[in-house]
């Protein structure tokens, strides 16, 4: 017999013995051993069915909530680069800005502007010095066959990707330290070269190709209308 204490607990809230899972399933399983074994519960199968059905509604709930989280923090975290990038009254300012403020709000650990030339001294233009490591010069072609890795094939506008050998032509001493990059192509308009922003991260998971790239193509778009600005 139950105790008389136990007992009035239960008769007065049997709600609450209803709304735990793991009591109601040690009930029925115990009502399973009552009924002997020749005897099939059809409905305590589907109730076991449905909590099933309901702990995968549950974790795809969870789920759809921390996706939409995520990418909700991204979107602010590129609004407010985005913001910094608008202050500057200077290209060296605005390159300064990018290298700073701008990588440290979207959490990157580098970022390398690459713009291609058809000169063969490019890196030796004094306005370039003076723009630090954050800008790569680089020659003609350069921007298609390191975002194909020197295959021969067509190139995305946006790649993420893990750092490939050809990382240290872009990062240089930094190459060591970047596991994963997201390679971003740039189109400074009709009759200029191409051009291409780089997020490199130690962290190999940062940037991996099966991650949405929606935000970085609204964050280029931004850009590429700004570097036009500068470039006059």
């Amino acid at each position: 017999m139950i105790e008389p204490d136990l007992r009035e607990r239960i008769l007065a809230q049997p709600d609450r013995v209803l709304a735990d899972r793991d009591v109601m399933n040690a009930l029925v399983a115990a009502n399973d051993r009552a009924m002997g074994e020749n005897i099939v519960d059809l409905r305590g199968i589907a109730m076991r069915r449905l909590e099933d059905r309901l702990e995968d509604l549950e974790d795809t709930h969870r789920s759809v909530i921390a996706a939409a989280y995520e990418n909700l923090a991204g979107t602010n975290q590129v609004h407010r680069a985005i913001l910094c990038l608008l202050e500057p009254a200077s290209f060296e300012g605005f390159m300064a800005t990018l290298g700073d403020e701008v990588a440290q709000i979207l959490r990157v650990d580098v970022i390398r502007l690459v713009l291609e030339t058809v000169q063969d001294n490019g890196d030796a233009d004094p306005a370039l010095r003076r723009l630090g490591q954050i800008v790569h010069v680089a020659p003609r072609g350069f921007v298609h066959n390191y975002m194909t890795n020197g295959r021969k094939v067509a190139s995305r506008p946006i790649l993420l990707r893990p750092a490939t050998g050809l990382a240290a032509t872009v990062y240089g001493p930094d190459a060591a330290d970047i596991r994963s990059e997201a390679l971003m192509r740039l189109d400074f308009g009709a009759g200029r070269l191409p051009g291409m922003l780089v997020f490199g991260s130690q962290d190999p998971h940062q940037f991996k190709a099966q991650h949405g790239t929606d935000l970085l193509a609204f964050f280029v778009g931004v850009f590429e209308r700004m570097m036009r600005r500068w470039l006059g």
